[in-house]
C-alpha cells in the first residue's frame, strides 16, 4: 500500500492518505510505526496501523476521562466495558494511567472523602460502603477515614437533627422520631448516635400535641359539629403520629369547657 501523504488535523491526530483510502490516527501510532520515512508498507503493517489507532482512541477517551476528575480502578473499568474496549487494550490502558499515577485507589479514596465531608451530608457508614463499592480495599478506607476529627460527624448529624426537629415540631415524638431515624440511617450515620441526639435535642411530646391540636381545633371548631370535628382532628392528627388517646383526652376536656 502506498502512503500518498500525512495531513496534520488537530492536536496530536493525522490523516493518512493512501490511494483509495484514508485513516486518521495519532502522532505515536505514527511515529511508532515510522511511517515518516516509508512510502511503501505491508497488509501487515497497515493492520497494526489499525490496530495502534484503536488503542490509542481508547487510551484517549480514558485519559480525558479520568482528567475531569479522579476515578477508582473499577470506576475506568467500567468506563472501558462501555465503550467495548477489548480485554489487552483494556489491561494495557489501565497500567499505562496507573504508572502515570491517574489511576490510584488511595488519592481517589481521599478525594471521594474530601467530596462527601464538605459538599454532601452523608454519614461514615455511606461513605464506607460506596467506598467499597469502588471496590477500594477497606485497610485504606480505614486509615482515611482516621485521619478525620472523631467529632466531625457527631457535629454533623446534630445539625440535621435540630434542625429537622424545628422543622417538623406538628408531628408527633414518637412519629418524628422514628420519621428521623429512618432518614439518618440512609444517610449513614450509626443507630446508637442517631437515637441519643434526637433524645437529647427532642421537645417534650406534650407541648407538640397541645400546639398542634389548638390550631387544628381553632381553625375547624367554626365549621363542624361536635361529632365531625372529632372525627376530622382524629384524622387530621393521627395522620401525623399522635397518639388516639392522647387526642380525646385533648379533645374531651376542650368540649367540657
Amino acid at each position: 500500500m502506498i502512503i500518498k501523504k500525512i495531513i496534520k488535523i488537530k492536536n496530536n491526530k493525522y490523516k493518512i492518505v493512501f490511494d483509495d483510502i484514508s485513516v486518521d490516527t495519532y502522532d505515536d501510532v505514527i511515529i511508532n510505526n515510522n511511517l515518516l520515512n516509508k512510502k511503501n508498507i505491508s497488509n501487515d503493517i497497515y493492520n497494526k496501523i489499525l490496530s495502534d489507532t484503536a488503542y490509542y482512541s481508547a487510551y484517549d477517551k480514558s485519559l480525558k476521562y479520568v482528567l475531569k476528575k479522579r476515578r477508582s480502578k473499577k470506576e475506568v473499568l467500567l468506563y472501558l466495558d462501555k465503550n467495548n474496549v477489548s480485554s489487552k487494550f483494556k489491561n494495557k490502558i489501565i497500567d499505562r494511567l496507573e504508572s502515570l499515577n491517574l489511576i490510584n485507589d488511595i488519592e481517589f479514596c481521599k478525594s471521594y472523602i474530601n467530596d462527601k465531608l464538605y459538599l454532601s451530608r452523608i454519614g461514615i457508614n455511606k461513605i464506607k460502603t460506596d467506598l467499597l463499592a469502588h471496590e477500594i480495599s477497606n485497610d485504606i478506607i480505614e486509615n482515611e477515614l482516621n485521619n478525620i476529627d472523631n467529632d466531625f460527624f457527631y457535629n454533623r448529624l446534630e445539625k440535621i437533627i435540630v434542625k429537622k426537629i424545628n422543622n417538623n415540631r406538628h408531628y408527633s415524638q414518637k412519629y418524628l422520631k422514628q420519621k428521623i431515624l429512618n432518614e439518618m440511617i440512609n444517610l449513614g450515620y450509626p443507630k446508637d448516635t442517631i437515637l441519643q441526639l434526637i433524645d437529647k435535642n427532642m421537645i417534650k411530646n406534650d407541648e407538640i400535641i397541645k400546639n398542634e391540636f389548638y390550631k387544628l381545633y381553632n381553625k375547624l371548631k367554626i365549621k363542624y359539629s361536635e361529632d365531625i370535628l372529632r372525627n376530622k382532628l382524629m384524622n387530621k392528627l393521627t395522620l401525623k403520629g399522635f397518639d388516639v388517646d392522647d387526642i380525646n383526652n385533648l379533645l374531651n376536656e376542650e368540649l367540657k369547657n
